[in-house]
């Protein structure tokens, strides 16, 4: 413990480092020095870009998957004399997320990945900032009972349930938001760079199209969720377990200006609205620093330039993956899980020019017919849904023709 005057530094682990999301949140522990330390950085394939971070923040301990990545930036480490060990593997990631030196956890990695690790850092009690939407997709239940069991602090980054855990009042999570006067959420979603296009061309698109978001700096496989709205589908499961509310409870509208982050509808009439501009460092330093608020390095919002703020329903036609969520989560069990893996699938069969854009929804919805509902009781059970599901998308992507016409 600290005394009253001397302020303590969090020791801070990044598993997704050098994503979008791990490149901002060291972008805002950069301006606060005094407030923050980086512990440990992991990264997938971007080994340049985690090099750089290491000689810049010098953490504790830096991960890569494998050996010879692993090896290469032990190289590079020993020749800067960096005081910072390196590991690899899956299990590198559960050390560093769950080390008893670490005191927040920002969970950036991209997909099913992120699962383990993001579980072993709820299990060892820490403030886990979540940016993986996966681990509640997957394992809603099981992560949502970790957190409660071990004492960790959960704390959304996706921006949409970091304006909704703004907009509920402070009692929310032990009075539940029915008892809040909460009548239901609106997320909204800027719909993707085809919020326009002509159904007709969508076979068509591009992966370079696809990933070309007119709002938001995003990795490559969020942008394609973005564009099929497939990302709103899971912040609509997301949702769900964050704050503890039924599918039906959750309204989807189209913003394309992606000012209103999202909503939260009162009994009484009233809309609170959470609004700034879009980027990602707001809610990372609204939850690096909740309860308090810290300088996030972006420009606040300036109303005399927003010229309009509009809103629209989404349709199944254009967007059948949002449908494909909600229909998910109402069933429940192991189909969210299911969804997942045949989503990370199909997004890569395109990105890969495997499959065509709208070929996506068809390879989720055929997986989830195909595979076997069950139960998610356990972690075991959450992993052999995706793996079953991840298995079959791959055979039908083998045997789908590719056709953009």
């Amino acid at each position: 413990m600290s005394n009253s005057n001397q302020q303590s530094v969090e020791s801070v682990c990044i598993l997704g480092a050098t994503g979008s999301i791990g490149t901002n949140t060291l972008d805002v522990i950069r301006r606060h020095p005094d407030k923050y330390r980086v512990f440990a950085l992991t990264a997938n394939r971007n080994l340049e870009q985690l090099k750089l971070q290491c000689r810049e923040f010098e953490p504790d301990y830096a991960v890569m998957p494998d050996s010879e990545l692993a090896q290469e930036l032990e190289s590079f480490i020993a020749y800067k004399k960096l005081n910072t060990q390196v590991l690899h593997g899956a299990d590198s990631l559960e050390f560093v997320a769950s080390h008893e030196t670490v005191d927040t956890v920002m969970a950036a990695i991209v997909g099913a990945a992120g699962l383990l690790p993001t579980l072993a850092a709820a299990e060892a009690g820490k403030k886990v900032l979540l940016a993986n939407k996966e681990a509640l997709v997957m394992s809603g239940a099981l992560f949502m009972d970790a957190v409660k069991s071990h004492g960790a602090t959960l704390l959304p980054i996706d921006s949409e349930h970091n304006a909704i855990f703004q907009c509920l009042p402070e009692h929310f999570v032990e009075q539940g938001i029915e008892h809040c006067g909460v009548h239901n959420i609106v997320l909204t979603g800027s719909g993707g760079p085809f919020l326009k296009k002509d159904l007709s061309e969508f076979a068509a698109i591009t992966p370079d199209e696809a990933c070309a978001h007119p709002n938001w700096d995003m990795g490559r496989k969020i942008s394609v969720d973005s564009a099929t709205m497939m990302n709103k589908g899971l912040e609509l499961i997301e949702a769900c377990w964050l704050f503890d509310v039924m599918p039906q409870q959750v309204e989807v509208v189209l913003h394309p200006q992606s000012i209103i982050h999202s909503m939260v509808r009162y009994n009484d009439g009233s809309v609170l609205a959470q609004m700034g501009n879009p980027d990602m460092r707001t809610p990372i330093a609204h939850a690096l620093a909740f309860p308090e608020r810290i300088d996030a390095g972006v420009a606040p919002l300036d109303f005399m330039e927003i010229s309009q703020l509009t809103f629209d329903r989404p349709s199944k036609e254009r967007y059948p993956c949002l449908a494909l969520a909600s229909q998910v989560m109402k069933q429940g069990g192991n189909a969210p899980a299911r969804l997942n893996a045949a989503n990370e699938v199909a997004v890569e069969a395109f990105l890969n020019e495997q499959i065509a854009f709208t070929q996506i929804a068809q390879v989720i919805q055929q997986t989830l017919t195909s595979t076997e509902y069950a139960e998610a009781l356990n972690l075991e059970s959450v992993l052999a849904a995706d793996k079953e599901a991840r298995e079959f998308a791959q055979h039908l992507v083998q045997q789908t023709p590719f056709n953009r016409n």
